[in-house]
Order: C-alpha cells, then structure tokens, then sequence
C-alpha cells in the first residue's frame, strides 16, 4: 500500500489517508463572495482526500486580490460554506478553511475604488504582483495592481479581528479546522517581510515585532476554536508575489519556534518556486525543523513519487496536492490503484462555469469513455 495512504492522527483529529487536497483559487463565487452548489459539487467530489483545504477565503472587504473569490466576512457567506462542509462531511471527508487577505496584492478596480492596505505602502513593484479579474466577456485575466497605503494601527487591529471573526464563522459553518495563509506574498507574509514591513511601530523594525501581527492573529482564532485545529501556511523563499525576505531562515526560525510555543495543528510548507523548476523544499524543512516538531505538511509541485518517499522516510507527515486534484478528483483512488494521472488544461483554472471545474471524469468513466460509450451511459 501507497505510504500515502495510510491513516494519521493529527492532534485527535483521524485522517484516512495523508493525501490532502491543497488550497486553490478557482474563482466561482459569483456573487458577493457566495459559495454556492456547484462549488459544493467541485468540494463534495474529491471527499476522498484525508483532508480538504478550501481555495483562499477572504477574511475582509478589503482583500481582493482574484476577483470572483469567495469571501467568510458575512453571515450569508458562512451558510453558503455549511452546505459545502455538510456534503463533504456526509461524503466522509474534513475539511479546513484557508483564511486570505491579499494586502498589497489588489487593486482599486476590485476594491469599490479604494486602495489596497499594506503594511508600509511598499508601491515599487506593482508589476510583480498577481491580481486577477474576469473581463466583460467571461475571459478571467491578469490586471494591473494598483499602489497600496500603510495600514494605521487602527486597522492593522481590524484586519486581526477580522481573522477571528472568519474563523468563528468557519467553526459555526462546520469547519474542522482553519488555516492561515501567511504565505505567497499575502498580507501575514507582507508583515514578515523586511522589504515590504519598513513599519517603525510595534509591528515593524525587528523580527520579533514583524512577526506580532501572525501571532495576534492566532492568538484570536484561538479564542474562538482550539488553537490545535489552526494551521498555518508559510512560504519562505517564494518569488511570488515578491516579498523579497532578505533573511527568511532568521525570519522562519522564528516563526517556527512561535508557531511550536503556540501548538498549532500543522505547518504548511509551501514550495512556491518548485512550480518553475526551483524547489527549495530541502531548506524550508530544515528550517522548519529546527524549532517545530509537529504535524509538516508539504506542497509545491510533488509527484506522488516524491510524496510517498517524504512520508516513508519520515520527513512529512501529510503531502498536499493542488493542481493535480483539478483534473483527478479521484487522486487517491489512481494513487491508490496506481492509475495514471489526468494533466489539467489551464482553460477553466479560475472562473467561468462546470468546464475545467466540475467535468472532469474519474478513471473509471474515462475508461468507459474511452471504450466507446459516454459517461453515464452505463
């Protein structure tokens, strides 16, 4: 059997495998940042993961930075979410709600006109930053991020509350958990960042004071739900977004020492630059590992080759799989059967309807498909 799919026990909570569908921004929201059924089918189809991350949830109004993506801000967005989580629970399944503000990463056309927030007003490098829209004719494309302003402190203080009050939300919507994505160049990792955190307050200057607004913030999940259902996703070396951490193992031993102190349920070592040939996963681990010595979880363009050996030889105890969950929603049961993989097509990643969402088949009705009947069929 796939090391894979073992079981795993992540602080009480049982998973059936450690194969876990990573967050990914997909953008079907229509409407004021509601979930709805068609992304409860998309959810509900890949149950079989031992754990769900949902695509990045937005914690606030004011973080935009793919339009069209789902928000937990309002009480009408978390009962969108509870039918989501009621038929990934009925399917067998747990699922986490990753929480997102996009910080500097927007623009005024996604913001009702507004700025973006930052933590310093960094504004030098716009044309590195990933903002996505969906123009008049349903095409979903890159736009131009606009220049951002300092947060007061004031705000700095509502942007926290404002992750306390998601993931109340997503515990009152059914959630298991929650992660903080504090990685790809959002908010938190804005924050931890001396090139983009020039802050001289309580949450600039120092490590330790750059570090403060990802602690708060978990500190105030774990008001509202315990603090071993709270995952963190971190991303020290990523080019993405361009954070330009000029000392990330200073920064991340850091972190990684807090988010031991604090018990979190999981770190999220994500290998951004693994997807452009460059994976830095071996650092991030040592990284990591000096200082936490709990559940890892691992992601950043993995094979099921690699993920097995990283759990067989002990070194990550969970692997998460993104993109290719896109185009197998039945990945555990190919890795399982040793079936081969299906490659995404990029047409339909964010936006639009079921096409590249909903459509693709599992193995067996691509099997059935490729005998001469049509799925369904049967």
């Amino acid at each position: 059997m796939s090391t894979l799919l073992s079981s795993y026990e992540m602080l009480g909570l049982p998973l059936k495998n450690r194969v876990v569908m990573g967050p990914m921004t997909r953008c079907r929201a229509k409407i004021a940042g509601l979930p709805n059924s068609l992304m409860a089918q998309y959810y509900e189809q890949r149950a079989s993961a031992g754990l769900i991350l949902t695509e990045a949830t937005n914690v606030s109004g004011m973080s935009a930075s793919f339009e069209l993506a789902p928000g937990v801000y309002t009480n009408e967005q978390m009962e969108g979410w509870r039918a989501i989580v009621t038929r990934v629970h009925a399917a067998g399944g747990h699922i986490f709600m990753q929480l997102w503000h996009g910080g500097r990463v927007s623009s005024f056309a996604l913001l009702d006109g507004q700025a973006p927030l930052s933590p310093s007003g960094v504004n030098d490098d716009l044309e590195q930053l990933q903002v996505w829209g969906q123009l008049q004719n349903g095409h979903y494309t890159k736009i131009h991020a606009t220049p951002s302003r300092a947060m007061t402190i004031d705000e700095v203080r509502d942007a926290i509350a404002c992750y306390r009050a998601g993931a109340k939300r997503a515990q009152e919507a059914g959630f298991d958990g929650v992660e903080v994505h504090a990685a790809n160049g959002y908010l938190p990792h804005q924050f931890l960042s001396s090139t983009t955190n020039v802050r001289d307050d309580q949450y600039g200057g120092s490590v330790g004071h750059r570090v403060r607004f990802l602690r708060e913030i978990l500190e105030e999940i774990g008001e509202v739900m315990p603090i071993n259902r709270v995952g963190v996703r971190i991303s020290p070396f990523a080019l993405y977004n361009n954070v330009r951490d000029p000392d990330p193992d200073a920064t991340y031993g850091y972190v990684s020492k807090m988010l031991q102190e604090l018990g979190v349920a999981y770190v999220h070592a994500a290998d951004t630059n693994g997807w452009i040939g460059k994976p830095d996963m071996p650092k991030i681990v040592s990284i990591v590992r000096a200082a936490f010595d709990g559940t890892l979880m691992v992601n950043g363009g993995l094979t099921v080759e690699q993920g097995e050996s990283l759990i067989a030889d002990g070194t990550a105890q969970l692997v998460a799989y993104a993109r290719a969950f896109i185009a197998n929603p039945d990945l555990v049961e190919r890795i399982g059967h040793k079936q081969p993989l299906t490659t995404a097509s990029a047409f339909g990643w964010y936006g639009g309807d079921a096409a590249g969402y909903t459509d693709y088949p599992t193995y067996a009705n691509e099997k059935v498909t490729a005998g001469g009947l049509k799925a369904g069929e049967f």
